[in-house]
């Protein structure tokens, strides 16, 4: 079993997990007013595969990963679609599971709902107002921010940089600007709420994860996580009403950069791509997974379509690296045996920072092990990943007696062991080939609209397109 450090935020500083505790992990899923965004699937395959990597080292690990079905995003977007606001989370709910389904990473081990949640987020809003912590006013109750002596020491922001967003709640019945609603009272219009010892209402979002995560987790656990942008308010405001209702809560906050992109780059070609299910229609889920790890996942990652081409092109790579070394179970075969060396760079090598893994020569345990412990070192994807692309390089060049088998354990810990596995029979599809070179032929054309119709008819026959620099391919749909 590895030493695993994560990097605090709270702290800055590496920490390292108790092996012999259950590593509970909480992460802050989506708020479902609408179809997820590739940057809300950055979290999901960061902590799915985390807690995948700890399995696979002997730790006991619990993720919790929540679900937002409470809040105004919800109340506005059910309007816009002329439907309840229940009716539109429980859909959107079901979007986000069949969206993440769709990634092949597994489920967390609890996805709790925050309207399935009420009777804990009213239990804890009742001790804060207890202890003079939290007030009542007009129906709603609000966390008193001047009662909380360590307020600010996660996001380190002064007071007057302080803006509590859209979630803090009427100025007008707050003591002080930077209090923070914990339950907001029924309003004309909201077509839900629940009855409270404050009256009718809903809880207020910070609320919400602070009792989801100590109902699945207990009052103390390893790591709470989620993207950059929640360091304040919301995960600011998390400890403050947790620590200040006497829990210990989380001991080390873990926080993944955001996925950015430059909407005017992308053409109307390239369609609606940052939707999570647009882009695993268009590049694969492999290809969306090596994307999102091929970062540190505390850095910020660029998106577009060529970093997509890119993502397609390596894990391309990988797949004709089996296509040529396919994993055989028999004792002494030689791996990489007659494979010659890819084209680099477009072609699908690994990207600069991918391309500083071991000295070249280095055995397949020892690469398989240096990958291991990149993963133990705050969770390195792209340090890990360059072990597997320096051995694939190596093999390709000559014989590696256990390549192919390495690299599928390395691939199988980051979710992409379907890649050893070759695609068959898109060849032998006559009606599929003729629909691709229809699509092609639109596509010179600029009639894209027809080569999206296209792509459709080929989905309903169980295939997928890749586009990428070399040319599009077909592969059986996930």
């Amino acid at each position: 079993m590895r030493e695993v450090r994560i990097k605090d935020t709270l702290t800055g500083e590496l920490r390292t997990l108790d092996p012999d505790e259950e590593v509970g992990i909480y992460a802050c899923g989506p708020t479902v007013y609408s179809r997820i965004h590739i940057g809300n699937a950055r979290p999901f395959v960061i902590f799915m595969l985390l807690t995948r990597f700890l399995e696979a080292e002997g730790y006991r690990a619990k993720l919790v990963i929540n679900v937002t079905d409470i809040n105004d995003k919800i109340y506005n977007a059910a309007k816009l679609a002329s439907e309840s606001s229940e009716d539109c989370a429980k859909r959107m709910t079901a979007a986000y599971f069949e969206d993440t389904g769709r990634l092949g990473l597994g489920r967390p081990k609890a996805e709790p709902l925050a309207s399935e949640t009420i009777d804990s987020i009213v239990d804890l809003i009742s001790d804060l107002t207890k202890s003079g912590h939290a007030y009542e006013s007009g129906g709603d109750v609000y966390f008193r921010v001047s009662s909380f002596a360590g307020y600010g020491k996660l996001s380190n922001r002064r007071t007057e940089d302080m803006d509590q967003g859209e979630e803090a709640g009427s100025a007008s019945l707050k003591g002080s600007p930077l209090d923070f609603a914990l339950w907001k009272s029924h309003k004309e219009g909201e077509d839900t709420w629940w009855n409270s010892p404050w009256g009718p209402g809903r809880p207020g979002w910070h609320i919400e994860c602070s009792a989801m995560a100590e109902a699945e987790l207990g009052p103390s656990f390893a790591i709470h996580g989620g993207g950059s942008d929640l360091v304040f308010p919301h995960h600011e405001n998390e400890i403050a009403q947790s620590e200040a209702a006497g829990r210990p809560f989380a001991r080390i906050w873990m926080h993944n950069g955001m996925v950015e992109t430059d909407t005017e780059k992308m053409s109307k070609s390239d369609g609606n791509i940052f939707q999570l299910s647009e882009a695993l229609d268009r590049f694969g889920r492999e290809a969306v997974v090596a994307y999102l790890i091929s970062g540190h996942y505390r850095q910020p990652l660029a998106f577009g379509s060529e970093h997509m081409d890119e993502a397609v092109a390596r894990v391309e790579r990988l797949r004709n690296f089996f296509r040529e070394n396919p994993v055989d179970a028999s004792p002494g075969r030689a791996a990489g045996e007659g494979s010659a060396e890819p084209a680099r760079g477009a072609s699908g090598e690994a990207p600069p920072e991918q391309q500083r893994g071991g000295s070249v020569g280095t055995s397949p345990d020892a690469r398989v092990d240096s990958f291991r412990d990149a993963l133990a070192d705050d969770f390195n994807t792209p340090r890990a990943m360059a072990e597997v692309f320096e051995l694939v390089g190596e093999a390709n060049r000559g014989e590696v007696p256990g390549a192919s088998e390495a690299v599928r354990e390395m691939l199988d810990l980051v979710g992409l062991s379907s890649l050893t596995q070759p695609d068959e029979g898109a060849e032998t599809d006559e009606t599929a080939q003729k629909l691709m070179e229809e699509r092609e032929a639109a596509r010179a054309e600029k009639d894209f609209e027809h080569a999206d119709r296209i792509r459709d008819e080929l989905a309903a026959l169980g295939w997928e397109v890749r586009d990428s620099a070399a040319g599009p391919s077909l592969v059986p749909k996930v």
